[in-house]
């Protein structure tokens, strides 16, 4: 729902919601971009640069795992889950984020001194207690607390989304008008052919892994809430950070600069050069400047809901998607500078 048709406490609500996703914003990047380089350079081992043409709409992106390369599902979601979705968002019990459940995570460290206000989103050790919890296999859930009327906390851990990718692709296929009932109602290839749109919908690759699978699956479903959700994936495969909110799709990537490049960024900035190398790279490589381009993705009139609901025939070879924004962005500890509109795909 548009903010502006909110109440003034479901307003005061979304803003609140939206300077939390703002300090998760830069604590994911620099885990999932900044960390995962810093993890090839201790392995001393070359980091796997995304190709530009990688980020184009529709492209193939190399099929190719790194295990260095950070990996997460994040779904952070503006109220509370009622019990009637635990079907399809698999969060109970047994993966709260209680002592008791933590004492079988291997990764989570000294768990016996663990406090259990650490999983509200206000306190200092929040993202210590995030840290911990990424590598875990399947999705992190953020929500409110449904005791409170603005608090958030990381409630669950190893949360599966169970929703078939047939049902999503049905609900979207008809938002969009391309059916009126059911996904095979014109055929098994037009419906098969509705389940890899759905994939491109939402900017990633049909043979996608897992966690990235399941993040668009999520993001389909959590659309019939009246609150917005924001998903967050980073891929060992995709050596980048996905995200999906109430404006579309976004990703974010290491990029290497050259020297040129700089000077134009920080005229375009209207600073220093030494003053854009503070602020904006993340790395140095040789001659190069490492760092971090997010382009932002618009949908096309064939993703958008049809013209006065007329239904229409799917036309397989047109794009779903095309890039809206680029823009380099600051380091995720800075917080006097802003992102620089940059092109780079299309050049």
């Amino acid at each position: 729902m548009q903010r502006e048709c909110l109440s003034r406490e479901a307003r005061l609500r979304r803003s609140y919601y939206q300077v939390l996703r703002d300090e998760l914003d830069q604590f994911v990047i620099g885990y999932s971009l900044v960390g995962s380089y810093n993890n090839f350079l201790r392995l001393r081992t070359p980091y796997p640069f995304v190709e530009l043409r990688e980020l184009k709409p529709r492209a193939r992106i190399p099929s190719m795992e790194f295990d260095a390369q950070n990996s997460f599902l994040i779904i952070f979601t503006e109220d509370f889950i009622d019990k009637k979705h635990k079907k399809y968002i698999r969060y109970f019990d047994a993966n709260k984020t209680t002592k008791t459940n933590l004492l079988g995570h291997k990764y989570f460290p000294n768990v016996e001194n663990f406090d259990r206000n650490s999983k509200y989103f206000e306190t200092g050790e929040f993202f210590s207690l995030l840290r911990s919890l990424l590598p875990v296999d399947y999705a992190l859930l953020i929500q409110r607390n449904q005791r409170t009327k603005v608090q958030y906390a990381l409630t669950h851990f190893h949360v599966r989304v169970d929703w078939p990718i047939a049902d999503a692709s049905e609900t979207l296929a008809k938002y969009l008008r391309y059916i009126s009932k059911d996904l095979y109602e014109k055929g098994d290839k037009y419906a098969e052919n509705l389940q890899k749109k759905l994939f491109e919908y939402y900017g990633v690759p049909v043979m996608s892994g897992g966690r990235r699978t399941a993040a668009i699956v999520a993001a389909q479903y959590f659309r019939q809430f009246d609150a917005i959700t924001t998903i967050y994936v980073a891929s060992s495969e995709s050596r980048s950070l996905l995200r999906i909110d109430e404006k579309g799709v976004s990703k974010s990537v290491l990029v290497k600069l050259s020297m040129d490049q700089v000077k134009v960024l920080a005229d375009l900035a209207k600073i220093s050069q030494n003053s854009f190398t503070k602020n904006y790279v993340v790395a140095r490589q040789d001659k190069s400047y490492i760092c971090i381009l997010n382009v932002r993705y618009d949908h096309t009139s064939h993703s958008l809901p049809s013209e006065g609901g007329r239904m229409r025939e799917l036309n397989f070879d047109t794009n779903w998607l095309t890039v809206a924004e680029e823009h380099i962005l600051p380091k995720p500890s800075v917080i006097k500078y802003g992102p620089i509109p940059y092109k780079m795909i299309y050049v």
